[in-house]
């Protein structure tokens, strides 16, 4: 949507406006980031915003008696955390797939006062993605858990996402009739260059998975003079049709691209263990 890309613009413009004029970044590991730091941060943004406040239009006579503050921004693994005007706390997400960046999106989160919890202002999640979910469940009284959460669930959405798209560009000449849900947490697909059809289904547990954990991988014979490995006579239109563990298996424990090229390397074989007798044979 058109309103979307302006939001996203206005805030990346805004976001970089912060960072070039930031006096100092400051990179945390793990245990330095809080729930201390987060309230030096709300901190900061309110006496910025007081500061502004006894501000006269043109005059910065009022500004020489109050106590200069540094222009930080903060880095926290994948996350830039910096104050914007109107008491307002940025947070940029700086997704990446394959070691790579991806993708970038923001947060805004506005403080009224330390009396009242603070709220989501605006943000350029995915609008399929639960935020407000996510603020309602944690930001009035875990802040900092909402911020990684919200991380989390958009690494992880463009993780999925991208290895979808890395499988179409490797082998979209053999993938048919791929379906998937906007967050991706629902992938299916099958593959029919082979004598038989091969159907799989993907289902994460959740958004913050980057692999499956509901995974079924199907072989249907596509002739009707298939006979199986228990012997029985030709199979019918309406056989049963064939589990495929191995391949189960690699979905479960590798990425769609690595899974998906251990499944075709392995295929022909499988399929003429399960149907020793096929007329293609």
């Amino acid at each position: 949507m058109d309103s979307d890309k302006m939001i996203f613009e206005r805030l990346q413009r805004e976001f970089e406006a912060a960072i070039a004029s930031q006096t100092q970044e400051i990179s945390l590991d793990g245990e330095q980031w809080n729930d201390g730091l987060l309230a030096t941060i709300r901190e900061r943004v309110h006496m910025e915003a007081e500061r502004k406040a006894m501000q006269l239009p043109g005059d910065t006579s009022m500004l020489h008696g109050l106590p200069f503050h540094d222009k930080i921004t903060y880095k926290v693994a994948n996350k830039i955390i910096c104050c914007l005007e109107g008491a307002r706390i940025g947070i940029q997400y700086e997704t990446t797939f394959a070691g790579e960046p991806c993708e970038l999106f923001h947060c805004v989160l506005e403080s009224k006062s330390f009396l009242e919890k603070m709220t989501v202002l605006e943000h350029t999640v995915p609008f399929f993605l639960p935020i407000r979910e996510a603020e309602n469940e944690f930001l009035s009284s875990n802040a900092m858990k909402f911020i990684d959460h919200v991380g989390d669930l958009l690494q992880a959405y463009v993780d999925r996402r991208e290895q979808v798209r890395l499988i179409k560009e490797l082998y979209g000449n053999q993938i048919k009739e791929l379906y998937h849900s906007l967050p991706y947490h629902m992938v299916e697909f099958l593959l029919d260059d082979y004598d038989c059809k091969v159907t799989v289904s993907l289902r994460y547990a959740d958004l913050v998975s980057i692999l499956p954990t509901g995974v079924s991988v199907l072989a249907w014979p596509m002739h009707r003079n298939f006979m199986n490995k228990k012997g029985g006579g030709p199979l019918g239109s309406k056989t049963i049709p064939e589990r495929l563990s191995y391949a189960e298996d690699a979905l479960r424990t590798m990425s769609l691209p690595e899974a998906y090229a251990e499944i075709v390397l392995n295929l022909p074989h499988t399929l003429q263990e399960i149907y020793p007798h096929n007329a293609s044979s």
